[in-house]
């Protein structure tokens, strides 16, 4: 199953984003929330992101989904193309469309692309 990395500048919305995502998309998804700095504060850490994508790597590939700014940074460093992508989505909605794809059991290139379908949702 593909690997969800959440990596926001925010520890919390990083972790709900995840609890909603997982909890949309159906548990057993490998999801981790890398969110704030070191000291607990917001701003993005190399080592959480690399912990995380340790953690939600099962061999079938890891998404990273970056909010903005430096997590984009930070994801474009560990980006491994083949294995470790990034996907440029909407934080929430990516995160959702991931999780279900992944928890389809989509492979890597499909669950990308499903995160990337979720920014031409319309809500209007």
């Amino acid at each position: 199953m593909v690997g969800i990395v959440l990596v926001s500048h925010s520890a919390g919305l990083a972790a709900e984003t995840a609890a909603l995502a997982v909890g949309i998309g159906g548990a057993g998804v490998p999801v981790a929330a890398a969110g704030g700095a070191d000291d607990g504060g917001l701003g993005t850490s190399p080592d959480r992101v690399t912990a995380a994508i340790k953690e939600v790597n099962q061999g079938d590939g890891v998404i990273l989904i970056p909010d903005l700014g430096s997590s984009v940074l930070t994801a474009r460093l560990l980006e491994k193309p083949g294995s470790v992508v990034i996907a440029d989505v909407p934080f929430v909605e990516g995160a959702i469309a991931a999780v279900v794809a992944s928890g389809a059991g989509s492979p890597l290139d499909a669950v990308l692309a499903a995160a990337e379908e979720a920014r031409a949702y319309r809500k209007t």
